[in-house]
């Protein structure tokens, strides 16, 4: 497809490049930081290459955060700190990490938001075991914090350097390799409107051995936090709801086409909810006359007329009644805890050979806290009129309306909430050898081996046969038993489910359960390369080469609760699932000087890299890179790289079973949603009539995810242009701008369940496409099933503007530090339809992926005072792509979140002793989230939901 919207990438390269001038919004690239006239040239290895480079240069863009700007916040997590930079997107941050089932805890990196899995984390340039069962994601808890003297982000042409998952990039942690003496640090930290705390202790020790040839170190870390309900913070406790707009005015013509007003056609209001479900228990009757009565239990189970409140015309939504509230069910913040110790032991055998060796554990556990067990809709619950506990107000009720019985929706908070406590461990060792064969040519070989196990506990997980013959319940003899006799043999538990808190503790016992489930992760690498930075020498320059061979094998196995895999519990029914693929690669890199002092030529070098590997699943996969790094003189220097590479699809994606779940989704064929003649026609063909209002869309749908074994590779392309410039006449002074571009074909995604219904019916080719086969309707055409598997969809690309500025000097009688770091983002555009490559979906500028991100920091020392101010910046994003507004300019009074600013401030003391004491306040300024968001989806989780935090650091190093 790249043929169709690429012909003038080059052409928007320069647009874009000219739009960061004129902005003059630029940041510092600690990078690009040049050797002084007079220092002697030293040859270190950078991010991004694995020949040895003259200073730090890097020849691609890279954006380096020091190992004290990571410590220096009160955040538990480096994750947390990372996923506020601009180039990252929050995708699984702790805030957003119980979205599903075994993710609880778990803080991934997403570069540019187009993916986890594409997005390749190191240490020290090597590969880490994944934490999320099939998946290459790894979780940062799983990283050392005392350790860490910097992390590289690359952005620009990594797969052919580092392997095929690098498609977006490469984020190395790079930590400290001698490390002397004894540090301590603990840390913490309190919100200011709720129960919101976190704490962290870590200590390291490290100390030569051997008359300096060795180096032994150990650390150790123990931290976590306190989760924390929506109801729990005075912003987010209030629930809202979208209902339909009375005053809206829209109308279909003569034509059947619908003319817009301009009044939006939806209104959020507050205090409002789902009247079709309760927490005490409801029902609704049709009378004679055809109109639907709800009724709700009293505490004592009698049964009166439900207060609606206010309703909109929808199925289930009111306002100012009594509803049922899903913000109770909603944790801004899981409860976490975190252990982990790691030690590091290197030897010099001789001048120029060294060995090493790695081992770590890290034991994780993070809670989700629920909604409990349901039944709504077409699960409601039967209940006849010889029910033992039915109250005579409702016998009578029913007499009235002349049934035996009735179907009651209930949210059965007094069965108790589902509590999902995750528990991960990790183990990795790394040992190794490198040196230096001569002058120029140095080596490493070595082997990694690293293993997840996650142990997963699902509580109050109800037994469905078990409730049903529990609330089945009738007198015999004068006493209250189950109907079932058999049941009653198996000690069945009788209990009303009448009323609040109408469920018997004893009955909870008979039906609930608890499900233990495991998932297995092991990787295994035997790797080595051979580097040379002056191979030869040509009149520009010393040609650099380096090449290697790398062994990986990748598994992953997850092992569901056997009772609940076969559905007979309210838990999805997951499956197991089993995969591995190996993987041979060989790869090179070379480095040539073409150029050198010249008339705006102080050197031009050419760069290329290549991997080939060898899958046990996809077969063979080339990834190849090849870049120009051009100083025209002392103080500016130009760069570009062009990538392509093949990315397999990983164990889950390709092997993943098709699991039960559940989404709540609006349904596009509904009266209100068919806004467009495309859409009306796609409606018509399904069967559907122009006026359905669908129930089943008030309630969950279930759904089937999973793998896809026909999946086939996804192909990407990526380049960067930069420019560097770092004037003689400000030293200390840098401005950097990178533009970039990424390309994916046959892209292995997993389309949310809302988009399958939406592309199903706004396909212009009609309903003969693979969204429309993945779901099933009733006769009544209500949804009934949702399929969403991995697919290759048409295509994913993305585009934008990094740009980094910097400047220290001293000043005030101390130094200071300034750095802003920004993204632009042009387009990022999502082609669903392979035999539509003209159709796409635009998200740049939509929540989650505003235009502009920018990070400004501040710092100042002074003698052993220091202090930091930090702003983060979020562009205003709107809630509705422009392919959603060229349908309808005006579904909702709530379009967009206005622009947001986030700022954090920092003071410290070091004593002559050692003692550093610190005090922190994040979000100094409590900014609220915008809209009515809980800052708990993919998307939103980039803004901030504890509110004012305050914390305390104290560190100790001699």
């Amino acid at each position: 497809m790249s043929h169709i919207y690429s012909t003038s990438r080059l052409c928007r390269a320069v647009q874009l490049a000219l739009l960061g001038s004129s902005a003059m919004i630029m940041t510092v690239q600690a990078d690009a930081l040049a050797l002084s006239e007079t220092a002697a040239p030293e040859r270190i290895q950078v991010t991004g290459s694995r020949i040895l480079r003259e200073g730090a240069v890097a020849p691609s863009p890279v954006t380096v955060i020091s190992g004290r700007e990571l410590i220096e916040t009160g955040a538990m997590n480096i994750g947390e700190v990372l996923n506020v930079l601009p180039s990252l997107a929050a995708t699984y941050s702790l805030a957003n990490s119980g979205r599903f089932i075994g993710t609880a805890g778990l803080s991934l990196l997403d570069l540019r938001g187009m993916g986890s899995s594409r997005t390749l984390v190191l240490v020290d340039g090597k590969r880490h075991v994944s934490s999320s069962a099939g998946s290459a994601a790894v979780d940062t808890n799983a990283i050392p914090t005392a350790w860490i003297e910097s992390v590289e982000i690359i952005t620009g042409g990594a797969s052919a350097v580092y392997g095929a998952d690098a498609v977006t990039g490469v984020v190395n942690f790079k930590l400290k390799r001698n490390i002397e003496g004894f540090d301590v640090h603990a840390l913490l930290g309190t919100a200011e409107d709720n129960p919101y705390r976190n704490h962290k202790l870590t200590g390291s020790f490290g100390t030569n051995f051997a008359q300096d040839r060795g180096n032994f170190a150990i650390s150790a870390e123990v931290s976590g936090q306190r989760g924390m309900n929506a109801t729990q913070r005075r912003q987010t406790r209030t629930s809202y709801m979208a209902v339909r707009n009375p005053a809206d005015g829209d109308y279909r013509d003569a034509d059947g086409n619908w003319v817009h007003d301009g009044i939006p056609d939806s209104i959020t209001v507050a205090n409002a909810g789902w009247y079709d479900s309760s927490t005490a228990g409801n029902f609704y009757l049709v009378s004679e006359a055809g109109s639907v009565d709800w009724f709700i239990f009293n505490p004592d189970g009698s049964v009166r007329p439900q207060d609606l409140g206010t309703t909109y015309g929808q199925w289930g939504r009111c306002s100012e009644c009594e509803f049922l509230d899903l913000r109770r069910y909603n944790d801004l913040q899981p409860a976490f805890n975190r252990f982990n110790v790691n030690s590091k032991v290197n030897f010099e055998l001789t001048p120029d050979t060294l060995i090493y060796a790695e081992a770590k554990f890290v034991r994780s556990k993070g809670d989700s806290e629920g909604q409990p067990s349901f039944f709504e809709y077409d699960s409601a619950l039967m209940v006849g009129r010889d029910n033992a506990y039915l109250d005579p107000s409702l016998v009578q009720l029913m007499d009235s309306y002349g049934i035996n019985e009735i179907e009651v929706h209930r949210f059965q908070e007094d069965a108790g909430r589902r509590l999902e406590n995750n528990t991960r461990t990790t183990s990795r060792f790394v040992a190794g050898i490198e040196g230096s064969l001569g002058l120029d040519w140095s080596y490493e070989l070595y082997g990694v081996f690293g293993e997840t196990k996650l142990e997963q506990i699902n509580r109050n997980n109800l037994i469905r046969t078990n409730f049903a013959q529990s609330i089945d319940a009738i007198v015999v003899n004068d006493e209250i038993v189950c109907r079932d006799e058999l049941a009653r043999a198996n000690g069945c538990v009788p209990t009303s489910i009448f009323g609040d808190n109408a469920i018997n503790a004893a009955a909870r016992n008979w039906f609930n359960t608890n499900s233990y489930s495991n998932s297995t992760i092991r990787q295994t690498v035997f790797s080595g390369h051979l580097n040379n930075s002056g191979l030869f020498e040509l009149p520009a320059g010393y040609v650099g080469v380096s090449m290697g061979a790398e062994y990986r094998k990748e598994e992953s196995e997850s092992v569901p609760d056997s009772f609940a895999a076969t559905g007979a519990t309210f838990l999805n029914s997951l499956q197991y699932e089993k995969g591995s693929f190996e993987v041979n690669e060989v790869f090179a890199e070379v480095s040539i000087p073409l150029l050198a002092d010249l008339p705006l030529i102080q050197d031009l070098v050419f760069d290329a890299a290549v991997r080939y590997a060898d899958y046990s699943t996809i077969g063979s996969a080339v990834s190849w890179k090849t870049g120009l790094d051009w100083h025209l003189n002392s103080q500016l220097r130009a760069r570009a790289t062009y990538s392509e590479a093949l990315r397999a699809p990983n164990i889950g994606e390709l092997y993943g079973p098709q699991n039960q779940t559940f989404f709540r989704v609006t349904d596009p064929c509904g009266v209100d949603q068919v806004q467009s003649e495309t859409r009306r026609i796609n409606c018509l063909a399904l069967g559907i009539p122009a006026d359905f209002d669908p129930q089943a869309t008030a309630s969950t749908i279930e759904g089937l995810s999973g793998g896809n074994p026909s999946l086939t590779e996804e192909k990407s392309t990526s380049y960067t242009l930069g420019l560097v410039y770092q004037p003689d006449w400000l030293p200390g002074f840098s401005v950097t701008m990178d533009y970039w571009s990424i390309e994916i074909d046959d892209a292995i995604s997993s389309v949310s369940a809302q988009n399958i219904l939406n592309k199903c019916v706004d396909a212009e080719t009609g309903i003969n496409n693979q969204f429309c086969a993945l779901i099933e309707r009733n006769n009544q055409n209500e949804l009934v099933l949702i399929t969403s598997i991995t697919q290759n969809v048409a295509a994913l690309t993305a585009e934008g503007v990094d740009f980094e500025l910097g400047y220290d000097f001293d000043a005030l009688g101390g130094r200071f530090n300034t750095k802003l770091i920004g993204t632009y983002l042009d387009s990022r555009k999502t082609f669903s339809f392979q035999d539509s490559p003209q159709e796409f979906d635009q998200y740049a500028g939509t929540v989650g992926d505003a235009r502009w991100q920018a990070n400004l920091s501040i710092s100042y020392r002074y003698h052993a005072w220091s202090a930091s101010w930090k702003t983060r910046f979020i562009d205003s994003a709107s809630l509705y792509r422009q392919q959603e507004l060229a349908i309808n300019p005006d579904p909702s009074d709530i379009m967009s979140y206005g622009s947001y600013f986030v700022t954090d401030l920092r003071m410290g003391y070091e004593f002559a002793n050692g003692v550093q004491l610190a005090f922190g306040v994040d979000n100094l300024f409590d900014r609220s989230l915008p809209g009515v968001t809980t800052g708990t989806t993919a998307t939103t989780a980039s803004y901030h939901n504890i509110g004012r935090f305050y914390y305390t650091s104290v560190s100790y190093s001699f």
